[in-house]
């Protein structure tokens, strides 16, 4: 169980840390370009782009969990030598993937389908920034409480 609890700590460690720099990434990066569009050029290049968004960073996230849960559920069998750090890693990993459904679900799809009206976007995009930047957050966090498990693994 130990090595498991290692290899699974080490693992959703990196996971973890790929996607909070992917999410800080696309806010630093992809929202600054989307809000410089016109918004009719902006709904073509998401719609256009959309299903590689998500093909890049649900595997990243939901992986992140998964890995973050099993090392969470091997510490608890193993020696307990995370503490609680995995236990929060694998928390605020899932509730990186709770926000999707709760706002960015719908108002991605209003993109992709260029549903949302025009007039609409630029506000649109300054809150999906917003929630983005939360998202951002709570993905360093997930990531920070894992480094800081990895530390106490490693003894």
């Amino acid at each position: 169980m130990e090595l498991f609890s290692r290899i699974a700590t080490f693992t959703a460690t990196i996971v973890l840390g790929l996607s909070a720099g992917a999410m800080l990434a696309e806010v630093e990066v992809l929202v600054p370009y989307w809000r410089g569009l016109a918004p009719e050029a902006f709904l073509l290049w998401y719609g256009e782009h959309a299903a590689l968004l998500v093909d890049f960073f649900a595997p990243l996230q939901i992986s992140g969990a998964v890995l973050a849960i099993a090392a969470a559920g091997g510490d608890r069998l193993g020696s307990r030598k995370g503490g609680g750090a995995l236990l929060a890693a694998a928390l605020f990993s899932v509730a990186v993937l709770i926000l999707f459904p709760l706002y960015f679900k719908d108002v991605n799809a209003s993109f992709a389908q260029a549903t949302i009206s025009v007039a609409a976007i630029p506000e649109e995009l300054a809150r999906w920034e917003l929630w983005q930047w939360l998202r951002t957050a709570i993905g360093g966090a997930s990531f920070a409480c894992a480094v800081w498990a990895v530390g106490r693994v490693s003894r």
